[in-house]
């Protein structure tokens, strides 16, 4: 590997907050995850809080020394003609020690042909004061539900948290993803490939489509009307809050899709030609720099769905790459108290 490619490789790393090893020069902390080549963060967006993502197939923190692991990842990088593999939709963050049992366990039951866990397990904000809503927010693929909390937490330096609603993170289970040759990762759904004219795993997003109706229906069950509920999330995340909303739950408060796209021929494209119904409104926001998630894939996404009878919001930001930043996570919590308004309490309360 030569001296450029080295460096080229370095930029694939990707930075997380709060790790409690490997740091970088600068002092920042340091963890391969990926969001298919997702978070990589540059100094620059290091000095306003900014993580975004980059390509490495790991699962643990892992440290500068670590670079030529990437080497590894960046030969089994698949190319396709017309479609390059950007990686906006994940794949497992670097192995190193033992396996934890509970992977090995769900690596068995996978191999057995066995089902995951039904429950999702999930990192919650509660609110300050009495619940009335709640907003369900998905990761990017091979993030977990806690790292899409501290990632926000680190940008806001502080929860991102309400008066009345409840901020749910729950986090994808571990599966085969087909991007990493196979490797486990947590993702929301399998791709055949990380591009937008390709089609769609449809058996694996309808699988999880059932999971989280299940997290969507604990909630409606302590007391919260579907129209209370917003779901969206970051890349990987926010296709898969389309996907569950447009077409299955088309009575929930909205949706908000960051970094994200839907594939040419998708389902949900399918599914609202047919639809006669209101639809949930759509928040999206997408960096102009981002050539992981084509901002192209993200504008054309939000052309289909007006044009099907969606009412959407497209929010630009100018050099942004895959990434999340302060006033993008601004925007959205003043949508979210504007489609979650805080009631009034009831008389008998």
């Amino acid at each position: 590997m030569s001296k450029k490619e080295t460096e080229e490789s370095c930029n694939l790393i990707r930075i997380k907050a709060g790790s409690p090893q490997g740091h970088t020069p600068a002092g920042l902390p340091l963890t391969c995850d990926t969001e298919g080549a997702d978070r990589y963060l540059s100094q620059d967006s290091a000095k306003y809080g900014v993580r975004s993502q980059a390509a490495l197939p790991v699962n643990k923190l892992c440290s500068p020394s670590a670079v030529p692991g990437v080497t590894n990842f960046l030969a089994q990088r698949q190319e396709s003609p017309g479609c390059r593999s950007r990686g906006a939709g994940g794949g497992d963050r670097a192995t190193g020690g033992p396996e934890p049992a509970g992977l090995a366990r769900r690596r068995r039951r996978s191999a057995l042909g066995m089902a995951a866990p039904a429950a999702l397990q999930r990192s919650v904000v509660a609110p300050a004061g009495r619940h009335t809503a709640s907003l369900i927010f998905l990761h990017g693929s091979g993030d977990t539900g806690q790292g899409a909390r501290a990632w926000i937490k680190q940008i806001l330096n502080q929860d991102m948290a309400f008066q009345h609603i409840k901020v749910i993170y729950p986090t994808a289970p571990a599966r085969p993803y087909t991007p990493m040759k196979g490797a486990f990762s947590n993702v929301w759904f399998d791709r055949y490939k990380i591009c937008n004219d390709c089609p769609e795993h449809i058996e694996s997003i309808d699988s999880m489509c059932r999971g989280l109706t299940d997290l969507i229906n604990d909630e409606v069950n302590n007391g919260i009307a579907k129209s209370r509920i917003l779901i969206g999330g970051f890349s990987m995340g926010g296709g898969m809050a389309m996907h569950l909303a447009f077409r299955f739950h088309q009575d929930l408060a909205g949706v908000f899709a960051l970094s994200s796209f839907l594939n040419k021929d998708s389902a949900v494209y399918q599914a609202l030609k047919r639809n006669e119904s209101a639809l949930p409104e759509l928040f999206q926001c997408h960096g102009t720099a981002d050539n992981l998630v084509l901002y192209s894939w993200g504008e054309e996404t939000n052309k289909m769905l007006k044009s099907l009878g969606v009412s959407t919001s497209l929010h630009t930001f100018p050099n942004l790459n895959h990434e999340l930043n302060r006033t993008e996570i601004e925007k959205l919590k003043s949508w979210i108290i504007k489609k979650l308004p805080v009631e009034a309490p009831k008389a008998n309360e």
